[in-house]
């Protein structure tokens, strides 16, 4: 409790600190101390939300068989699936147009955007909670055909959290467009996730039904987040709207919204087909032992990701404001300083996956070794991704939405195929592929996009140096260890060295990596003491 203390006062601060000097407009090295304020503390919540939810897969692979694993793991790949379909894409409408009209001086127009995400958000989400409640028949008989009845109740009990789910993180997101990201850490990265795994141990622990109990366990914390996250973004909007003569109604911000939201809504559900379609394919075509087998080794995916998720929350509303006020020179310090720390953070940990792929798919359990091959591919595939930076976030930010809704269908299309084509022959491999194919399409094309479009780009000297850090201390000595089949005692050593090696330069080349931005911190704490009435 101390260090979840620590955690929320962190963001606490960061959060105060950066309304004060978003009230006015930030310039070079100010939103980059804020950026890295925020990201730091926002880092530190998306690792204990990343720790837990590898326990949780951990939990639910040793507390049900395989089998049973792979019926729920495709299950909630469903309900995944479709609370992003919900969302309508509103977790980037919303923070684009809340940064917009705060750099811009326009609270007048805050409550109606609020209003014109929110209701079509509701009415989707309650539409695909109903519709998958009655189609949950046929889904569980196309989708994991080996389950039985059990994989109609588990399916019902989770898409009827389906409009929950959405309304959470759309409330979240609104909240991260006024600059605050301490509901998103206590709601969701604190909150949500640490309830689940207690309620899924508690599942476990008990040995109650893999498709009743374990669902209801799993999805109820929705519930509870949705509820605080609401009464959050209530309270932001009225101090937003306090002074304001005459709101501008919703009715007159429909058009502008969707047309900038709509095919992001598109191009937020083919993100997260990419990302479990795969789960529901495999065990449509192998079973559900093969589902529970790749669920396992993609988790680890989700650790090295959580550098990328605690930055691009952190960054997303002040490039938004950047590209609003047309500060080019301020998106590229941004995107360049925030690539540059996500090579730092995630290059270590995803060469690190790939040398001990063995011996981590050995914590789920007996019968998950086969995974390692996958947690290899994809780790290394990720090297590229996160060196290319959040670049789809980018383009979002700069109002180029429609482009990333033909990028995010071209990965979309390709991932479908390559996975209908190669699961049936080559399994859980097979689907890695597929994955590999559209991560590389979906970085490297809007890359070059970015580039042509606004001569923007990543490789920065941070970014340069990081890689090259990397590479020395982990990259070189572990693969070379594990060409020359080393014992896990060698690699461990290797790592323990090179961990401290890659601390000792990145303290050396600090200025370069814009790690000097850390020093904010203290400066932040002072102006959140100088500045309690800040605005909004």
């Amino acid at each position: 409790m101390v260090g979840t203390r620590a955690v929320v006062a962190a963001v606490t601060r960061a959060d105060a600190g950066a309304t004060a000097t978003q009230a006015t407009a930030p310039v070079g090295g100010a939103g980059l101390g804020g950026a890295a304020r925020q990201g730091f503390a926002n880092l530190v919540g998306v690792g204990l939300a990343a720790v837990a939810g590898f326990g949780l897969n951990v939990v639910i692979t040793r507390g049900w068989s395989v089998h049973d694993a792979g019926v729920f793991f495709a299950a909630t790949s469903a309900f995944m699936i479709a609370a992003s379909a919900a969302r309508l894409g509103t977790d980037v409408g919303t923070v684009y147009f809340v940064s917009r009209q705060r750099a811009l001086d326009q609270r007048e127009r805050i409550r109606g955007t609020i209003l014109a995400g929110l209701v079509p958000v509701l009415a989707v989400g309650a539409l695909l909670g109903l519709a998958g409640w009655l189609a949950a028949p046929a889904l569980a008989e196309a989708t994991m055909p080996e389950a039985g009845p059990g994989g109609v109740t588990a399916l019902r009990v989770l898409l009827a959290f389906v409009p929950l789910a959405a309304l959470n993180d759309y409330a979240l997101a609104a909240c991260r467009g006024f600059g605050q990201m301490r509901p998103l850490l206590t709601v969701e990265r604190l909150g949500r996730t640490l309830v689940q795994f207690v309620a899924v141990a508690v599942a476990a622990w008990l040995g109650l039904s893999a498709t009743t109990a374990l669902p209801l366990a799993w999805a109820v914390p929705y519930l509870l987040a949705a509820a605080v996250a609401v009464a959050w973004l209530a309270r932001l909007v009225r101090r937003a709207g306090r002074h304001v003569a005459r709101p501008v109604p919703a009715g007159e911000l429909l058009g502008p919204f969707w047309r900038f939201t709509g095919p992001r809504a598109v191009s937020g559900v083919a993100a997260i087909v990419v990302q479990r379609l795969d789960i529901v394919l495999l065990s449509a075509l192998r079973g559900p032992a093969d589902a529970a087998i790749y669920t396992a080794a993609t988790r680890f995916l989700a650790l090295g990701q959580l550098a990328s998720v605690a930055l691009s929350s952190s960054v997303q509303h002040r490039l938004a404001a950047a590209f609003a006020r047309n500060d080019r020179a301020e998106a590229q310090q941004l995107y360049q300083a925030a690539t540059g720390w996500l090579v730092l953070l995630s290059w270590p940990a995803y060469l690190v996956f790939a040398a001990f792929a063995e011996p981590m798919m050995a914590l789920f359990g007996s019968g998950y070794s086969t995974g390692r091959r996958v947690v290899l591919l994809l780790a290394l595939t990720m090297l590229l991704a996160t060196g290319c930076g959040m670049v789809d976030m980018v383009l979002n930010m700069a109002g180029r939405t429609a482009w990333t809704f033909y990028n995010a269908m071209t990965g979309t299309v390709l991932n479908v195929v390559a996975n209908i084509a190669l699961i049936p022959g080559y399994g859980i491999v097979g689907a890695a592929l597929a994955w590999t194919t559209s991560i590389l399409v979906t970085n490297l094309v809007p890359l070059t996009q970015l580039w042509w479009s606004m001569r923007l780009h990543p490789f920065g000297r941070g970014t340069r140096a990081a890689m090259a850090l990397a590479v020395a201390c982990f990259g070189l000595p572990l693969g070379a260890a594990g060409l020359l089949d080393a014992p896990v005692p060698v690699l461990t050593l290797l790592a323990v060295a090179g961990t401290a090696a890659y601390l000792a330069g990145a303290w050396r080349w600090r200025a370069t990596l814009h790690l000097d931005a850390l020093r904010a911190l203290r400066r932040g704490r002072n102006r959140a003491g100088a500045t309690p009435t800040a605005q909004p």
